[in-house]
């Protein structure tokens, strides 16, 4: 760290900043990209039921739908888990969905572009409505 460093000290700096995840988020502009703009969960309208296949080595379909984010209108896919759960959820129902936990908020195992999963229908609980404790809305 001589008298005419300040160079060298700047420029190891600004190399090291990339660490920091609040500095990357922000240069990155990662909350543009995110479909649910950082928040844990969101809301959104069932446009279509379908079914995907997985990944290589893995057979089987997995139950999806397309759902259109409330808050900002972008459309994602969202994985629908639980056996048959598919059958209790309706076009033009409102789910809330969160992130599936991959790194970085990406899809998990072998279901390739899937980042997202349902958690309730129609304010409903996804699970008991799978264990049969409660019904959906008949309104809804």
């Amino acid at each position: 760290m001589g008298e005419f460093s300040a160079r060298d000290m700047k420029r190891r700096r600004k190399k090291f900043r990339w660490k920091s995840t609040a500095h990357k988020r922000k240069f990155l502009k990662l909350w543009e990209k995110d479909p649910l703009e950082g928040a844990p969960m969101g809301r959104g309208i069932v446009l279509k039921k379908k079914g995907v296949e997985q990944k290589q080595p893995h057979s089987g379909i997995i139950k999806v739908v397309r759902v259109q984010i409330v808050k900002n209108g972008i459309q994602v896919t969202a994985f629908v888990p639980g056996n048959n759960a598919i059958k209790f959820i309706d076009e033009h129902d409102e789910v809330e969905i969160v992130g599936v936990g991959g790194s970085q908020r990406g899809a998990v195992g072998s279901m390739h572009g899937i980042k997202y999963k349902v958690v309730s229908v129609s304010g409903v609980s996804l699970l008991e409505l799978l264990k049969g404790k409660k019904e959906k809305p008949k309104g809804a």
